[in-house]
């Protein structure tokens, strides 16, 4: 499995601990951010994958593309499903007004610090509705996508199977 914006890895450890013959190649632009994660790793461009077609069984990406600007995340999309031999699967955040309301209303509660109160209501206003990501997806040229809202957690994942 490719895990495309891991950061730190946490997906790679997770997948290894409960599938131990399994291997997650963590990708990420940043170095410092794939310091903790294991082996094997990729400091590399999401937008320039270096690898062929159908390298991996799965590409993943999780709470990454609500990151970019509309074409660009159809551009990312294109490029997972090209490497992905088996299925392209994404999660990320579904842009919602309870999930707009969650940072200020459990901020006392949680004691977020102003960079966590700025960072999230930011990625909530740039994240996704379901008719939103399933017309990216469309643009990518993935024709048979299965978006689909999570409640009451407001993420929304796509999962694209290839024959």
């Amino acid at each position: 499995m490719l895990d495309v914006g891991a950061a730190s890895g946490d997906t790679a450890r997770i997948i290894s601990q409960m599938y131990p013959a399994a291997t997650v190649t963590s990708l990420d632009l940043s170095a410092l951010h794939l310091e903790r994660a294991p082996e094997p790793k990729l400091i590399a461009d999401a937008f320039h994958l270096p690898f062929q077609a159908e390298s991996f069984d799965y590409v993943f990406c999780s709470l990454f593309l609500h990151h970019f600007e509309d074409e660009q995340v159809s551009d990312l999309l294109a490029g997972f499903y090209r490497v992905a031999r088996r299925a392209l699967v994404v999660s990320d955040l579904e842009r919602h007004v309870c999930s707009y309301l969650f940072f200020p209303l459990t901020q006392p509660l949680f004691g977020w610090g102003r960079i966590t109160m700025h960072d999230g209501m930011v990625s909530v206003r740039a994240a996704f509705r379901r008719d939103e990501l399933q017309e990216l997806t469309k643009n990518a040229g993935i024709r048979d996508a299965e978006v689909t809202v999570h409640r009451p957690a407001f993420r929304i994942s796509v999962v694209a199977k290839k024959n």
